[in-house]
């Protein structure tokens, strides 16, 4: 998210607002009840962003829509975003509907991209599933649903995309039956004329919104006779899944006796089971010519639940004090969350914050506490900060606010400091809430700057992004000295290289290097002799050493069997000196050598010209004759990898462990996500796994990994990987 300045629209938008809607939706609303903080998920293709710029005109907040094609889609203005034609990172977007301030929380369809839907879910009260009528429902999406269901998250659906000529609602309900449940019920069913969907039947109402006209605003009449004998089977299912969530357990054997309820009992009990999670609503909708739109803005307000409704996140005092469990109150302690940090050219550091607690208010002072992330390149940290600029978000247009209530979300400026997933406390009482999970990034790319001048700009261009994109872990690798970025997939990293080089950094990628070792296949011996005579004193050292493998893991072990003296003691300790060195730098491929005994045997020295630099020298010219009289093997770092997948993929994952040299260790059972798999797989086989897997198992596999052990490179790649 950026804008071009505090009260201007976004770059790129050519968008027209009503000033006066959006004057609304920067206004704080009256209290955290008049809120609803909803979450779009989808896969990247299913029309979430486009349904979101459907509510907001028709909410008022924008002129027209906007365009996918032609980058002037309000939460799509990232550079990356139009480059690609779809969404990258979280957006969020505040329309007013009747009282209601609803903030959308567009998040991206793309597995690359799951960091910033956790941090929309992190964000959100409620999420709305978008699925398309035209494809199916990916295994993502799936595992995403339960994942919600775990923390007990209010969920609608919408069917999208009904315009398209090969839609149908029918299989899409039931696409989305088998994927969620039966619990998920539609609230009206369309209406078609020929191909065209004309109109949707409200079920409960038993009203017909009439869009045959071709207006956005429908047209509400009573269903005629025959529309109610059609829909009586849906209508039937519906009443009685509401009613089994109902709280007044008379009303199942009231109906089945044969009652008519009123909708002054279903529309309350409908509207509770929904905001509690238990009751999930399905609208159809088309983006592209209205329909459904207005029924959903009316679910959003009536049946999602508001902040006031949802517990919040776990909070504690700083380094582990214990804190009272925080309610949304604007009166309460504050407490808010960084949920997306980016940099803007013009505004500097961007964030969003959910304020879960309290009033985060203009001109006072916070404290920014960041804990929890040092593994992900993010040091623990904590400063004390004025908060200059408080804005009112809609995508990439920043509006000026003066307070941000419990509940609300808010944009803050020059706010140094802050990274995504930092809390926003007061100055005097400051809080830590407790990091929500972050998927482990697993494909490496390894970058470089294209010339030294552009080395210190990397760095700092690098320190921004990282900052903001808690899903990306930097890495300065010690033994190849390479810079290694963590990322998702191919596309998080394009998105991330992007970002560098649209900063002005000339950044380039290479090849990853395994870090490989070295270590002695077999016996041998070496002789160092450094013998210098150039005027004054000369260097002369003389050594004899005995090297010989160990086991893997054993390290490096130094042998001092000098007799009769014929190396003082203090060059003795130089000769090991120079055999550690010349191990680092290693003895036949430029890997460091492990695993070796090295004996000293014997030597010379010379009462003047001896030293220790003379000693060192002799040390690894020894080391280096004997490597160059044995056979040099290299060994290659192995992970051990658990990976799990639906039953459906466990033959064909091991089939494509086998083809990376892999050793299958076993296989369990993953309480109900199919199978885990784990084996121990060379690393030089897993630079691209995170990506291979997804394609392998269409998504629904994932692993972790952890170094095990450095293991001997097979012969015939060893010349392969010693060059790479």
């Amino acid at each position: 998210m950026s804008g071009k300045s505090s009260n201007g629209t976004a770059k790129g938008s050519g968008r027209g607002t009503d000033p006066r809607r959006a004057e609304a939706s920067a206004s704080p609303p009256e209290g955290p009840d008049r809120i609803r903080n909803v979450v779009l998920v989808g896969h990247s293709g299913a029309g979430k962003t486009m349904l979101a710029e459907a509510m907001l005109a028709a909410a008022g907040a924008t002129n027209r829509m906007g365009s996918i094609a032609d980058g002037t889609t309000l939460s799509d203005s990232d550079p990356s975003e139009i480059h690609q034609q779809r969404s990258v990172v979280l957006s969020v977007l505040p329309f007013m509907y009747d009282d209601v301030k609803v903030n959308l929380l567009d998040t991206p369809g793309y597995s690359d991209f799951t960091g910033e839907l956790r941090a929309g879910l992190r964000a959100a009260d409620a999420a709305l599933f978008v699925v398309s009528a035209v494809d199916d429902i990916d295994a993502a999406t799936t595992a995403l649903w339960g994942e919600c269901e775990s923390v007990g998250m209010p969920r609608a659906v919408a069917i999208s995309r009904l315009d398209h000529p090969r839609a149908s609602f029918e299989a899409a309900l039931a696409r989305c039956r088998q994927a969620f449940g039966d619990t998920v019920q539609p609230l009206y069913l369309p209406l078609t004329s020929g191909t065209d969907v004309t109109g949707l039947h409200g079920l409960l109402s038993g009203t017909v919104s009439d869009y045959s006209e071709g207006e956005r605003q429908p047209v509400v009449r009573p269903a005629e006779a025959a529309e109610l004998a059609a829909a009586e089977e849906a209508r039937g299912t519906l009443i009685e899944g509401i009613i089994a969530e109902s709280e007044d357990e008379s009303l199942m054997d009231r109906y089945l006796g044969g009652e008519e309820i009123g909708l002054d009992v279903l529309f309350p009990d409908l509207e509770t089971a929904v905001a509690r999670g238990s009751f999930y609503p399905v609208l159809a909708t088309s983006a592209e010519t209205g329909l459904g739109i207005p029924e959903l803005l009316d679910m959003l307000k009536r049946a999602f639940p508001s902040p006031l409704e949802r517990r919040l996140p776990t909070v504690a005092g700083l380094y582990g004090s214990r804190a009272s469990q925080l309610s949304c109150d604007p009166e309460g302690p504050l407490a808010g969350e960084v949920v997306r940090t980016s940099t803007d050219p013009f505004l500097g550091r961007v964030c969003l914050v959910r304020v879960f607690s309290g009033t985060l208010r203009d001109d006072s002072l916070v404290h920014i506490s960041g804990h929890g992330l040092a593994d992900r390149g993010h040091p623990d940290h904590d400063s004390d900060e004025r908060v200059t600029h408080l804005h009112a978000p809609l995508g990439s247009t920043l509006r000026a606010a003066s307070y941000c209530i419990a509940g609300d979300i808010c944009a803050l400026t020059k706010i140094g400091s802050a990274e995504t997933g930092d809390t926003v406390s007061a100055k005097d009482e400051p809080l830590l809430i407790q990091p929500w999970e972050m998927p482990e990034p697993l494909m490496p790319v390894a970058v470089e700057a294209a010339t030294r001048n552009d080395e210190a700009a990397l760095a700092k261009s690098l320190a921004k992004v990282a900052a903001g994109d808690p899903t990306l872990r930097v890495e300065r690798n010690a033994e190849t000295h390479q810079l290694i970025l963590w990322c998702m997939g191919e596309s998080h990293a394009e998105v991330v290289l992007d970002r560098l080089r649209g900063q002005g950094v000339n950044v380039r990628t290479v090849d990853v290097v395994t870090p490989l070792r070295e270590t002695f296949a077999a016996p041998s011996n070496g002789h160092g002799r450094y013998v210098k005579q150039s005027g004054g004193h000369g260097q002369f050292a003389i050594c004899d050493i005995e090297v010989e493998p160990l086991e893997r893991g054993a390290g490096f072990e130094f042998v001092d069997k000098i007799v009769g003296g014929v190396i003082p003691g203090p060059f003795i300790t130089s000769v090991e000196k120079g055999v550690r060195a010349q191990m680092g730098k290693g003895v036949a491929a430029g890997f460091p050598v492990v695993d070796i005994r090295v004996t000293l045997v014997g030597g010379k020295t010379h009462s003047v010209d001896s030293s220790d630099a003379a000693f060192q020298s002799a040390g690894a010219l020894a080391l280096r004759e004997a490597a160059a009289a044995a056979r040099i093997q290299l060994l290659e770092p192995v992970s051990a990898v658990t990976i799990t997948v639906p039953d459906e993929y466990v033959g064909a994952v091991m089939s494509d462990l086998s083809a990376r040299r892999g050793r299958l260790t076993g296989t369990d059972s993953a309480e109900g996500e199919g199978a885990e798999i784990s084996a121990e797989v060379p690393e030089q086989e897993l630079l691209r796994y995170a990506i291979d897997l997804r394609s392998l198992t269409g998504g629904t596999g994932r692993f972790r990994r952890a170094y095990l052990r450095h293991d001997p490179v097979p012969t015939g790649a060893s010349s392969e990987m010693a060059h790479r």
